[in-house]
């Protein structure tokens, strides 16, 4: 078993509260994250690790990191010494700007209930461990407030909306100085959606 700068598993147990919060929390903040940053920027379009760094890290604890809006990506990525890293391995969201036809958080919680439901592959490595992704990973936030920033990955309007956010996640704990090599790899059964990400994490 992979272990962590403390000796201890890797990855956080879902029903710890890292830094004093549950996972539903941190999950809700990745999400202001990920829809705060400007298209142009986005780490979830980099295919390098060029973006998904320093943009916009909102939290002195925790590092976020993103997947892909589909499809492949190979990064190189760069964070300090002591960080958790939160980050998915596949996921999906809605908000009132996205879909103006959703009236309700229920009527949002339907929508994204639909989507992982149809979610066929979720796997997920670090240093050649796999790691079990099992839908006890699967986290679901409570309706969130956020802010699209002008030229938004979802071509919206600026300004603040209401959604909901739903995935398989991994949460690790802060990991030993040096390079960790990371896998995530998902799918729809439709087959709309495939995304897999390499990601080679070097912790200053």
């Amino acid at each position: 078993m992979i272990n962590n700068i403390n000796g201890m598993p890797v990855m956080y147990d879902v029903n710890e509260k890292p830094f004093g919060k549950s996972w539903e929390e941190w999950t809700a903040k990745w999400w202001q994250w990920f829809f705060s940053i400007p298209m142009e920027n986005h780490p979830a379009y980099d295919k390098t690790g060029e973006n998904s760094g320093l943009i916009n890290q909102i939290d002195p604890n925790v590092w976020f990191l993103a997947g892909t809006t589909g499809g492949r990506a190979e990064r190189i990525i760069n964070i300090p010494a002591g960080k958790a890293v939160l980050f998915p391995v596949i996921n999906v969201a809605t908000s009132y700007s996205e879909n103006p036809s959703l009236k309700t958080e229920e009527e949002m919680i339907s929508f994204v209930n639909s989507h992982m439901s149809d979610i066929a592959k979720k796997e997920a490595s670090i240093d050649g461990e796999n790691l079990n992704i099992s839908e006890n990973h699967r986290v679901q936030s409570r309706s969130i407030e956020f802010s699209f920033p002008p030229d938004n990955i979802y071509g919206v309007k600026e300004g603040l909306t209401r959604g909901i956010g739903d995935g398989y996640w991994i949460f690790l704990r802060p990991l030993l100085p040096g390079m960790h090599h990371i896998k995530t790899s998902g799918a729809c059964m439709s087959g709309r959606i495939r995304i897999d990400v390499n990601i080679n994490l070097m912790i200053e």
